[in-house]
């Protein structure tokens, strides 16, 4: 049990160091978008394990989008996901793609995260839509997330 506790505690470490460091951005998008920056930060969290996973880290890709790269001809490494010249450019991307799905037109500009992330579930964003909306939504809560400004 101690040895759980002890691997689980530089997860929130890093949670807390990657929504500082992206939430500026998050909140612009929100205004731009009219996608609550509690979403989109939430779901950078889940599919990037805020920043730590080998997408994120090798090809700035936060929200797990498929798509073109260079690993394999750079690093011998085979992946099917985008590639992105920086983090930026992948939550520009995520929210663009966003606003390409049939839920989009009515929720722009709603703040309610629920609605957002249970859309975004019900549109086949990921493989196993349950489990990752309850991974989002408790990413938002723990994180409070619909409050950060």
């Amino acid at each position: 049990m101690l040895l759980l506790l002890l691997g689980s505690s530089h997860i929130l470490p890093a949670q807390t160091k990657y929504i500082k460091e992206y939430h500026v951005l998050a909140d612009s998008l929100q205004g731009v978008y009219g996608i609550p920056s509690a979403v989109i930060l939430g779901v950078a969290i889940i599919e990037s394990g805020a920043g730590t996973s080998r997408n994120s880290r090798l090809l700035h890709n936060h929200f797990g989008i498929m798509g073109k790269n260079n690993l394999l001809k750079t690093k011998g490494i085979k992946s099917r996901y985008k590639q992105y010249p920086d983090a930026r450019s992948s939550y520009l991307d995520f929210c663009r793609l966003i606003t390409k799905r049939k839920f989009y037109s009515k929720l722009k500009g709603n703040m309610d995260y629920k609605l957002w992330v249970h859309a975004i579930s019900r549109s086949n964003y990921s493989e196993v839509p349950d489990v990752w909306k309850g991974r989002v939504l408790s990413a938002i809560r723990k994180h409070k997330l619909s409050a950060i400004k």
